[in-house]
């Protein structure tokens, strides 16, 4: 493999001007085709196979006039104090409202208040229920602001008007926080390498990574379904990745060029050996990203095969352009002076002892402490993850001063925190009298425990199918309303013996709770589709069996820290204002498969980064322990700041106002955190360490197998003509002899 690599990378720094322009070619065409060929992205839900999907599909063949699948919305009415709803005004400014609502664009039906008998008990409160032809992502500002237009007559005769519902979710998009992350990793790509050059380099490829990535998509998208957070998630992980594999890569260029005086022979190395461990590391994050395949649920395998579509061009940049775009710059790369000090090459044999490496001398020598005090301090972080609740988004989790969250409070106020869950009832009539079958299945239902209210809401044209809607007597996320679905869905049997009419509920509360479950059942399968492959891949890589086990050990650390901090954050409230959490609730059901899958893949970056600089120097001769030390040293400084980049990145995130995005940014910015610091930098050579020669063991039988993808470079320094030393710049000497290997 390092042989092959090293011929690309030789290939695109002498060929420069054809492998440039083949990327130019090839972004121009993808943004001409995204900018007049693009589908359009799309926020729709579906998870085949369940019930909840199954009676969706059910109404849209046999009752298309429900509209089932498409956005709802609530209108909320309040009457003055000492007033109700009914007082004659009220019900004359509500019915104005209820007008002007059926001629809100997109709307197919509203259901009036007095004719559904929404009112409260108490008679302060009613609401209407509004039905649109198209999910909530498809409807625009301007339909949306009809909506709110629609209140006026209300508000003018003195109500309080209010709407809730999923219309009014707003569509995901990135913000001026997103940009200032990819400025703190200029930032550090500056400090790091001490050249507005080097550090442009890796900002340049990863712009026209994420570019060619992006456009591809949005070409794609007019051919198959790709949801809209799909796009944000490859940029997010398209940018992260794209600037840390082109740092690598740079960085272990700049050090050969203080060993050789041919400028192609060092970009052919660096791509031979630092792109060895690129093209690895890549893969494990592909094979994190395209197994939530498995996992059943079309949005995530949209986004997971969206982003490592991305991740792959971004291997593929790194691997092809950036050596081209080095054979411009050439030696120049090595120059810069930061503040009046020249910045010594990172992976420097020689100069002062650099902090990473007296950090690891002191980890080796106190292995142990370190190893039980990281251990506990994970342990500790790890704590509130045992507290962790699963839901999805709900008005409930708005900010308390928006519309949405006034609307709930006052569903729950008025009528009990049911109404904010309703359930609705797929009946089929099965040839029997659609309205007696319709009050023999109410009456049923509302004997069952927890059920508050029952009411009908329509029936087919042909009589064959009925809807009703079930109201629980808690809220969407209480764990009472999600056992009252699987007690009905339990006794649908007894319910046909007794009135003849098959039964199936679904609605957003319902699609919650299968989307949980499925999501509980997928996870195995995917933890082992997903560590089994990646445990192969990492078995090649360092021809071993216990690196790859301890790499997957640190990593399972990683994820409950992770998962306690995000529980702490987003469901507890510590330091909510701090991370502009609007307001605490479960943790997005999807949340912990997504974090799995892609923090896996990241963490194994920092695994193949870090280690194969060890096995490298053991392999060309240094004992276990100095390996350690010496690979340590070598890559510290560049991981370091490719940790701090990626953790930047995914930082800017976190205030999106999407709260599945700004969720997966906290995660994954924490987990990089945890990971590359205390995990890859700390564990991993104090294990290192109390292995020693172990750590490289692998039986003879199953070395002859496995085929030696030479991701260390063992080939080319057999190869490897005499090492000329050049006269290396004052920005990399330092002052200080190069010390040739």
């Amino acid at each position: 493999m390092a042989t092959l690599l090293y011929r690309i990378g030789s290939f695109s720094f002498r060929r420069r001007w054809l492998v440039t322009s083949v990327w130019v070619l090839l972004l121009a065409l993808l943004g001409v085709g995204a900018a007049t060929m693009s589908g359009k992205t799309s926020n729709e839900f579906s998870i085949p196979g369940t019930e909840a999907q199954q009676a969706i599909d059910q109404l849209r063949d046999r009752f298309p006039q429900a509209n089932a699948g498409g956005a709802t919305a609530r209108v909320v009415f309040g009457a003055p104090a000492g007033q109700t709803v009914a007082d004659p005004a009220n019900q004359a400014a509500i019915a104005a409202v209820v007008q002007r609502l059926g001629g809100v664009p997109q709307v197919a039906n509203v259901l009036d208040p007095f004719t559904a008998k929404t009112i409260s008990p108490d008679g302060h409160y009613a609401f209407a229920q509004v039905t649109y032809k198209v999910q909530g992502p498809q409807l625009t500002d301007a339909d949306k602001d009809a909506l709110f237009a629609s209140a006026q007559p209300g508000r003018d005769a003195g109500l309080v008007v209010e709407f809730g519902g999923d219309a009014l979710r707003a569509n995901p998009e990135t913000g001026i926080v997103e940009v200032l992350g990819v400025a703190i990793a200029a930032l550090v790509l500056i400090i790091t390498l001490g050249s507005l050059i080097a550090a442009g380099l890796p900002l340049l490829t990863a712009v026209a990574g994420v570019g060619v990535g992006v456009a591809g998509l949005l070409l794609a998208a007019r051919f198959v379904d790709i949801n809209a957070n799909s796009l944000i998630l490859a940029g997010m992980l398209g940018v992260a990745v794209g600037i840390d594999y082109a740092l690598f890569i740079v960085s272990r260029y700049r050090h050969e060029l203080t060993l050789r005086s041919d400028p192609a022979e060092a970009a052919g190395r660096a791509v031979g050996t630092a792109g060895s461990a690129v093209l690895f590391a890549g893969l494990t994050v592909i094979i994190a990203l395209a197994g939530l395949t498995v996992v059943g649920i079309p949005m995530l395998a949209s986004m997971g095969l969206s982003a490592a579509a991305t991740v792959a061009v971004a291997v593929l940049v790194a691997l092809t352009l950036l050596p081209a775009l080095l054979g411009f710059v050439g030696p120049r790369i090595a120059k810069g002076k930061l503040f009046g000090r020249s910045t010594p090459d990172p992976e420097s044999d020689s100069g002062p002892t650099p902090m990473g490496e007296r950090w690891v001398k002191f980890v080796v020598k106190m292995r142990w402490p370190v190893l039980v005090l990281a251990l506990l301090g994970l342990g500790v972080v790890a704590i509130p993850a045992a507290d962790l609740r699963l839901g999805l988004p709900d008005d409930g989790m708005a900010a308390t001063d928006t519309t949405q969250r006034k609307a709930y409070d006052m569903l729950s106020a008025g009528f009990g925190p049911g109404f904010n869950a309703p359930l609705t009832l797929v009946v089929s009539t099965n040839g029997k009298d659609p309205q007696a079958t319709i009050g023999a299945v109410a009456g049923t239902l509302q004997k069952v425990e927890d059920v508050v209210y029952v009411s009908p809401l329509g029936v087919s044209p042909d009589g064959g199918t009925a809807l009703l809607a079930v109201i629980p007597k808690e809220g969407p996320n209480a764990e009472s309303t999600t056992d009252l679905v699987n007690t009905i869905r339990d006794q649908s049997g007894e319910i046909k013996t007794a009135t003849g009419a098959d039964i199936a509920i679904t609605g957003p509360t319902a699609l919650n709770i299968d989307v949980s479950q499925t999501l509980n059942d997928a996870m195995l399968p995917y933890l082992g589709v997903v560590v089994g492959l990646a445990f192969l891949l990492l078995m090649l890589v360092f021809r071993s069996i216990l690196v790859p086990l301890k790499a997957t050990a640190g990593f399972l650390l990683s994820v409950a820290a992770t998962f306690g901090a995000v529980v702490a954050v987003f469901q507890w409230g510590w330091l909510s204002s701090v991370f502009g959490v609007k307001e605490t609730g479960p943790i997005m059901s999807m949340l912990p498969v997504l974090l799995i899958g892609i923090l896996f893949g990241l963490a194994m970056d920092y695994q193949v980064f870090l280690v194969t600089r060890m096995r490298e120097e053991f392999v060309h001769g240094a004992d276990a322990q100095a390996s350690i030390v010496a690979g340590f040293r070598h890559g510290a400084r560049v991981v370091t700041a490719a940790a701090i980049i990626m953790i930047s990145v995914f930082g800017g995130f976190v205030f999106s106002g999407e709260p599945l995005i700004q969720s997966i940014g906290f995660a994954l910015a924490f987990g990089v955190l945890v990971d590359a610091f205390i995990v890859r930098m700390t564990l991993v050579p104090a294990v290192m360490s109390l292995l020693g020669r172990a750590a490289w063991w692998l039986p003879k039988w199953l070395g002859r197998i496995l085929p030696n993808v030479d991701v260390e470079g063992e080939k080319l320094q057999a190869k490897a003509p005499a090492v000329v030393p050049v006269e290396v710049p004052a920005a990399v000497s330092d002052d200080v002899p190069v010390r040739a290997r």
